[in-house]
């Protein structure tokens, strides 16, 4: 989509000083009519004529009145003469243009949206809820398309459209791409690592990762209307309820399981030197039956979820 968008190159002047010459003149045309309604009182000819004047003058005072306008830092305003597009006025402070142009105020100021959790299908199809919050703004090299590319027509034909109703507008806009753009994204990745290959990227494991894709899935969805995103974030991962239960059950498998490998991986290790110290040490000769006796004994202590109750032997090694 081009971009139309192009700086206002009109005739603008300071608005204190065009104001200040506006009240001189308003000064000038009610003294005017005022002199004009004493030759009229005093029977002179060209009261009538200076009244005339006047009230022209005043008019023309007051229309001079229409073209000041304000502009505070990351605001714009959008010229149009009779709904032609003149230009984007970018220069802040206190101005005075031609009346007979429509300004609308446009603010580029960056802008909160947090997405409420929704229901999505991640990769191997488990429902989850996912949400995101991101900062956006209209770009200001596009600002002609925040105003003119994206639906802002009122209920009455003709009816000029406010800066808060075309803000709630883009808004809307906004909440409706972002909501497509987090579906989009959520459906490309699991969950977590469990039934994935190790090296794929998870929504859960590689969070920037994410986010710099769903920041670039938001800028291109967004772009028609010239805005952008400045940061995109996931701020709610979960099951979905109806899942929640199960998948804790499995994570919870999971840890289990996890700790039984690590406390098997121990206790070989600490059975395996056991043994090498009695044989180094030449502390008792044992034969291979007593030293796979000895290794399920230790195995069972020490692998055990509960302490193991010793029994003394008072007898022989073999009884």
């Amino acid at each position: 989509m081009d971009n139309k968008n192009f700086v206002y190159r009109g005739w603008r002047a300071n608005g204190l000083t065009v104001l200040l010459l506006d009240l001189l003149l308003l000064g000038g045309f009610i003294y005017l009519i005022v002199l004009g309604a004493a030759r009229l009182d005093a029977v002179q000819p060209g009261g009538g004529w200076m009244i005339a004047g006047g009230c022209v003058g005043i008019l023309a005072a007051l229309i001079v009145l229409g073209g000041f306008m304000l502009l505070e830092p990351n605001e714009a305003r959008v010229m149009l003469f009779f709904g032609n597009y003149r230009g984007t006025f970018y220069e802040t402070g206190f101005w005075w243009v031609n009346p007979f142009l429509t300004a609308k105020p446009v603010s580029m100021r960056a802008r909160n949206l947090n997405v409420d959790p929704i229901k999505v299908n991640d990769k191997t199809g488990n429902p989850i809820m996912i949400g995101l919050v991101l900062v956006w703004r209209i770009k200001r090299d596009d600002i002609y398309k925040a105003v003119f590319e994206i639906d802002a027509a009122p209920a009455t034909p003709g009816q000029s459209v406010s800066a808060a109703a075309r803000m709630n507008i883009l808004q809307n806009f906004v909440n409706v791409q972002s909501d497509a753009a987090l579906r989009q994204v959520a459906g490309c990745y699991a969950y977590d690592d469990a039934g994935t290959q190790s090296e794929e990227l998870t929504l859960r494991s590689n969070s920037e990762e994410i986010n710099r894709r769903l920041e670039q899935t938001l800028n291109e969805r967004l772009s028609m209307a010239g805005i952008e995103v400045m940061e995109a974030r996931i701020n709610y991962l979960a099951y979905a309820p109806e899942i929640a239960a199960v998948m804790l059950r499995r994570q919870q498998a999971d840890a289990v399981i996890a700790a039984r490998e690590k406390i098997v991986e121990g206790a070989v290790s600490m059975v395996h030197m056991a043994l090498e110290r009695i044989s180094d040490e030449r502390i008792v000769e044992l034969d291979e039956e007593r030293k796979a006796a000895m290794v399920s004994n230790l195995l069972v202590v020490l692998c055990a979820d509960e302490a193991a109750q010793p029994v003394v032997n008072a007898g022989t090694l073999h009884h």
